[in-house]
C-alpha cells in the first residue's frame, strides 16, 4: 500500500429506498478504525447503513446495521468508551447497540457539565438534547431546543463540545439568505443563551492547553469563526471557497479536528486550514488557508499514520438525483500533507453584506493571510469614506492602512500591491451608511 493509494468503498442498499450512504464518524479505537455510516434521514430512507470495524490492514467489516442518520463520536475516559453513533464500545473492542437512538439522529455527544465521570450529553438533529449514564446506557430528554430557543425553520443540528465550563451546540438550519433562525447557543448547566441566529456547523476544544474551544458557521456575507479564549467569545470572518455549502442539506458535516498531534485541521466552507489550539496573550494565532476542494467531508482523523477521509459522493436521495444510482462513498486514506496538492487556496467574503454600519464602528476581523492576490469591493447607499485597518501581527495590534472613498455612484475598488499581507483586516466608516464590503482572494 501506497499512501493516497488506499481507499475504501462503502455502500447502502439497491432497494427498497436509495437515499444516501455518508461516512458520519471515524473514530481510532481499540486497535481498529470504526466508522458509521447514514442514510437521509432516519429508518425507513435507506437500508443498509452501519458500524463498520477497519483492520490495521484496511480491511473493512460491517459488524451491525442500524439504517440510522449519525454523526457523533467522543472518547469517554472515565469509562474507557467509545461513543459513535447509536453504539458504545468498550477498550476490548466489544460494542453494544443503543436503541433507545434508532428514532433519533444524533449528531453529537458530549461530556457532562456536572457529573462528567458517569454521565454524557447528547444532541439530535431534530433539536432534543439530553443525557445518558454510561453505564445504564438510558437516554433521557433534557431540553427541545426548537421550543427552547423559538426556532421557525426546520432545525438541523450539528457538533457539540463542552469546555470552560458551557457546553456549545450548532443548528446549521438555513434555507434562503435572510432567514437567522438556525444558531450558535450555549448551556452553562442553568440557562441557554443564543449567540447568533446564523448556520452554525461544529464546535471543538482541548481539555487542556487553555482549552479554546472553536465554533464555525457562515452568513450571507462569509464563513463565521468563533473562538472562546478565558472565558470571552471572540468572532472572526474567513473566505467562502464555494457557494455549494450554502444550505442546510449541502453541509455535511465540516469538521474541526486534530489530525497531526496538537494541531488542528478545519474543513469549512469547501477550504481546508491549519489551526492553532492555544490562545496566546488571549489572542488566536496561526489560522492559515491549506486548500480548496470539492469533497464532501463529513468525518476526518489519523489512523495508523495516515490521514483518513470520510465521504459521501453518490446520494440518490430518494431519486431525487434521477442518476445517481447506488448510495455510495468512499474512505480515503493518503498523508495529511497531500492537502497541499488539492486547490490552491482562493475565497471571497467580507465583513458586511448589505448591513447597517454605524459611524467609526470597526467590522469583524476578516482573514488576510494565505493568499497571493487580494482585492477589496465596497458599495454604498451614501458617499462615504471607508478605512482599513490591518492587524499585521495577529496580536489585535491595528494600525491603519488607508481609505476606500465612496463616490454619489454608491462604488469603489481597491487592489492591494502583489505579495501585501496581514494576519487579519478590519474596516470602518466614517458615517453612518448602508453597506457591503467583499475582499475577493485568488
Amino acid at each position: 500500500m501506497t499512501p493516497a493509494s488506499a481507499n475504501i468503498g462503502f455502500k447502502a442498499d439497491t432497494i427498497p429506498e436509495r437515499s444516501e450512504c455518508g461516512i458520519g464518524a471515524l473514530m481510532p479505537w481499540a486497535d481498529s478504525l470504526w466508522a458509521i455510516t447514514y442514510n437521509s434521514h432516519m429508518q425507513g430512507t435507506g437500508y443498509g447503513l452501519g458500524l463498520y470495524r477497519i483492520d490495521e490492514q484496511l480491511k473493512s467489516e460491517r459488524v451491525h446495521v442500524h439504517d440510522g442518520t449519525h454523526a457523533n463520536r467522543l472518547i469517554h475516559k472515565e469509562s474507557n468508551q467509545c461513543f459513535i453513533g447509536p453504539y458504545v464500545i468498550d477498550a476490548k473492542g466489544n460494542w453494544k447497540h443503543i436503541p433507545e437512538f434508532d428514532k433519533h439522529r444524533i449528531t453529537s455527544t458530549m461530556r457532562h457539565l456536572t457529573d462528567p465521570a458517569n454521565r454524557v450529553y447528547f444532541q439530535t438533529m431534530e433539536g432534543v438534547f439530553g443525557e445518558m449514564d454510561v453505564k445504564d446506557l438510558k437516554p433521557r430528554p433534557l431540553f427541545d431546543l426548537v421550543k427552547q430557543m423559538g426556532l421557525a425553520k426546520r432545525p438541523h443540528f450539528k457538533g457539540g463540545f463542552t469546555a470552560q465550563g458551557r457546553v456549545v451546540v450548532a443548528n446549521n438550519g438555513f434555507y434562503e439568505y435572510g432567514e437567522d433562525s438556525a444558531g450558535l447557543f450555549e448551556f452553562d448547566g442553568k440557562a441557554w443563551n443564543r449567540l447568533s441566529g446564523k448556520p452554525h456547523m461544529d464546535v471543538a476544544a482541548r481539555q487542556d492547553m487553555g482549552s479554546v474551544m472553536f465554533a464555525t458557521g457562515w452568513d450571507e456575507a462569509s464563513v463565521l469563526f468563533w473562538a472562546l479564549v478565558q472565558g470571552k467569545w471572540q468572532r472572526f470572518r474567513l473566505p467562502k471557497a464555494s457557494h455549494s455549502f450554502e444550505q442546510a442539506w449541502q453541509t455535511e458535516w465540516m469538521r474541526i479536528r486534530e489530525v497531526e498531534t496538537e494541531h488542528y485541521l478545519m474543513d469549512i466552507q469547501g477550504m481546508f486550514y491549519e489551526l492553532q489550539p492555544i490562545a496566546f496573550t488571549g489572542h488566536i494565532w496561526g489560522v492559515k488557508p491549506i486548500c480548496q476542494h470539492l469533497r464532501i467531508i463529513p468525518d476526518y482523523c489519523a489512523f495508523r499514520g495516515l490521514f483518513a477521509v470520510g465521504g459521501n459522493q453518490t446520494t440518490p436521495n430518494r431519486d431525487n438525483n434521477a442518476v445517481a444510482g447506488q448510495p455510495q462513498s468512499g474512505l480515503w486514506f493518503g498523508k495529511t500533507d497531500d492537502l497541499w496538492s488539492w486547490g490552491k487556496p482562493a475565497g471571497w467574503g467580507g465583513p458586511w453584506w448589505n448591513s447597517q454600519i454605524k459611524k467609526d464602528e470597526t467590522s469583524d476581523p476578516y482573514l488576510m493571510t494565505g493568499f497571493d492576490r487580494k482585492m477589496l469591493h465596497v458599495s454604498a447607499d451614501k458617499p462615504v469614506v471607508i478605512e482599513i485597518e490591518i492587524d499585521f501581527m495577529g496580536t489585535g495590534a491595528w494600525m491603519p492602512y488607508g481609505r476606500v472613498s465612496v463616490g454619489a455612484d454608491g462604488y469603489q475598488k481597491h487592489i492591494f500591491p502583489d505579495g501585501f499581507s496581514a494576519h487579519w483586516v478590519r474596516l470602518k466608516s466614517q458615517a453612518d451608511c448602508r453597506a457591503t464590503a467583499a475582499f475577493f482572494y485568488s
